[in-house]
């Protein structure tokens, strides 16, 4: 007769179900891009960067490594041809999860765009290293302050990237999709010295989580309201955001506008436009302050999903049946008046 040890039959068991519910944990939090460094196990291949279209002559797409106090981040950085009459701006373009800096040039369009508007753009990368979906870490409480984490390894390279282009400092913009909109958006709270603007399409508002749990109510549109901004004056935004969205909840991008609008004055005037571009209504509404400064600039996409609006062929995360995104925020920033001095 054989005799079974029962208890240590139950610790096995134990084992596999406490292994189990880490597995389905891990594979949750993969599908909405909320898993933290270090969660993917394997090797992770070094940063590569396909060209994202062919580079016209006189134009470079190259990349780098930034390195500063708070962490080292890659980069593709485009230089157009028509550098050559004057850099006029600088647009820095946070990828969303999973996509890399080639994609995302590819999907909006921007490099193209740049060449039309004298503009440096700048493609920070994410590693699977730092977060195993490639997303920026907007949801981690150590990624959203001024001198530390992301924020400031992203505003640091921003001001880097500029000085060595010849940019004007207040021409400097920052625009993102999902995870990346929900980090440009941070950045215009943390460091409105650098960035004159921002662009937010699929994003959340800043203080919308602080920790995983959060991170999931948030982008469902349900949680706590996120923080206030703390700072003196908002930083101009333009919000897309699609009515079909089922990654990050259309009422994300309402929150954005709105906590725009709670940093600004108390009187201001406001433009409601409908329209249909392609195959999308739209509705667009323009917020001016009363010296004639526009504030915010916020687009609903009926029937768009998770996916830039008007993106190319051969990007990720792209739908070209409505109004250019890139060209909509590329005016808005340029229209910004430049700093007195």
């Amino acid at each position: 007769m054989k005799t079974f040890n029962v208890g240590a039959l139950r610790q096995a068991i134990g084992k596999l179900r406490l292994q189990d519910s880490n597995d389905l944990v891990q594979r949750t939090l993969a599908r909405h891009g909320l898993s933290l460094p270090g969660q993917q196990a394997g090797f992770q291949p070094p940063f590569a960067a396909p060209a994202a279209d062919p580079v016209p002559p006189g134009a470079s797409a190259g990349t780098g490594r930034f390195s500063c106090a708070a962490g080292s981040r890659d980069y593709l950085a485009y230089v157009p041809a028509s550098a050559e009459g004057g850099i006029r701006g600088m647009v820095v373009m946070l990828h969303g999860c999973t996509q890399d800096p080639a994609d995302f040039a590819r999907g909006t369009g921007m490099n193209a765009l740049a060449e039309e508007h004298r503009l440096v753009v700048l493609y920070p990368h994410q590693s699977r290293g730092e977060n195993a979906q490639s997303c920026w870490n907007w949801f981690s409480a150590g990624d959203q302050r001024r001198g530390r984490g992301e924020p400031e390894i992203l505003a640091r390279m921003a001001a880097d990237l500029a000085g060595r282009h010849d940019v004007p400092r207040d021409r400097i913009f920052v625009a993102g999709l999902s995870a990346g909109a929900a980090m440009a958006v941070i950045l215009g709270q943390t460091h409105p010295d650098v960035f004159a603007a921002v662009g937010a399409h699929s994003g959340l508002p800043f203080g919308a989580a602080r920790d995983v749990p959060s991170a999931f109510a948030a982008m469902n549109g349900q949680g706590a309201e996120p923080l206030a901004p703390g700072k003196a004056a908002p930083t101009p935004t333009i919000v897309f955001h699609g009515s079909a969205d089922r990654t990050v909840h259309p009422l994300n991008g309402d929150r954005i506008a709105a906590a725009t609008l709670a940093a600004g004055p108390v009187q201001t005037m406001l433009d409601r436009k409908t329209g249909t571009a392609g195959a999308r209504r739209f509705t667009r509404e323009i917020t001016t302050l009363p010296d004639g400064r526009v504030l915010l600039e916020h687009w609903r996409i009926e029937g768009l999903g998770h996916a830039w609006s008007g993106g190319k062929p051969g990007g990720s995360h792209a739908d070209p049946q409505g109004p250019d995104a890139s060209a909509a925020m590329l005016r808005f920033f340029l229209d910004q008046p430049r700093a007195a001095g």
